[in-house]
């Protein structure tokens, strides 16, 4: 192994700490992905979760300021092909082997400024966040596991996007009481929380559920190497989002709902074997 090689590997190892020790679900639902995808994703995952962690935990330093350096930072390692910063250098190795659109990250990093205004949101700014901050993803995800086969991926490009739209909007629910609380923002179009009731409830659950229906229907279309990954990742989604539905109002703005980590392996084995015996 060339000098080169090992710090390469060491890069995309120190993403993949930084998923083991930030998210319990995605390093499972990683982990039962191909073994070739496991670094890719883990690099994504590493870039993503520490923008996210400049606008959203950096409260005592400079988070504009630090957002603006990251991004510059990001921009110069894809174009220069290397990087001392291990989380960016990781990043750029993907985004060069698979394609991954400047775009994409563009599009990513303007909804994390978005995040540093508090800001009330309408229907086309939510869109926008939502687009920037969850379906992007889902697409630089998509291009690693269609390895460069530009039609398939062309064809699963919007169910991508519903899922990833589904996840962010799961989250925006069970994260409502921290999100305001902590960080001044809600993110559903008009909505104030002494608004927040049964009714709104529905009508934002019944736009999930269809985003929940179109990205199950790409799911079933990924290459088997992607499959049972991304599906463990749905039904945990899934799961959790029953769990909201069947909370009040009041519940939600108390508390986190949570999957227990116990049941999360309950989800794997049932996912598991119904991934093998076809029955997704």
């Amino acid at each position: 192994m060339s000098s080169l090689d090992l710090y390469n590997l060491t890069t995309l190892k120190c993403s993949r700490l930084i998923t083991q020790h930030y998210s319990t679900s995605f390093t499972l639902g990683i982990q039962t992905l191909h073994k070739d995808l496991h670094y890719p994703i883990y690099a994504i995952y590493g870039f993503v979760r520490y923008a996210d962690e400049i606008v959203d935990t950096f409260h005592n330093y400079p988070k504009a300021t630090l957002l603006a350096r990251f991004k510059e930072d990001t921009y110069r390692a894809i174009e220069e092909g290397i990087s001392t910063n291990p989380v960016l250098h990781a990043f750029q190795l993907v985004v060069r082997q698979y394609s991954i659109e400047n775009e994409l990250i563009e599009a990513f990093l303007h909804s994390m400024e978005m995040d540093l205004h508090k800001q009330d949101y309408n229907e086309n700014k939510y869109a926008e966040y939502i687009y920037g901050s969850a379906e992007v993803v889902g697409l630089m995800c998509l291009r690693v596991f269609c390895q460069n086969d530009d039609n398939l991926y062309q064809t699963l490009k919007e169910p991508a996007r519903s899922l990833g739209a589904a996840f962010q909007k799961v989250n925006f629910l069970r994260d409502m009481k921290s999100d305001y609380e902590d960080r001044g923002r809600i993110y559903f179009p008009h909505l104030k929380l002494k608004n927040f009731d049964a009714d709104s409830k529905r009508q934002i659950e019944a736009d999930i559920q269809k985003d929940f229906d179109d990205a199950y229907k790409g799911i079933i279309r990924l290459p088997k190497k992607a499959r049972l990954g991304v599906y463990l990742a749905y039904v945990y989604y899934v799961k959790l989002f029953h769990k909201i539905k069947q909370s009040s109002t009041h519940q939600l703005l108390q508390e986190r709902i949570r999957v227990p980590n116990r049941y999360k392996m309950v989800l794997l084995a049932k996912s598991y074997v119904k991934h093998q015996l076809n029955y997704m």
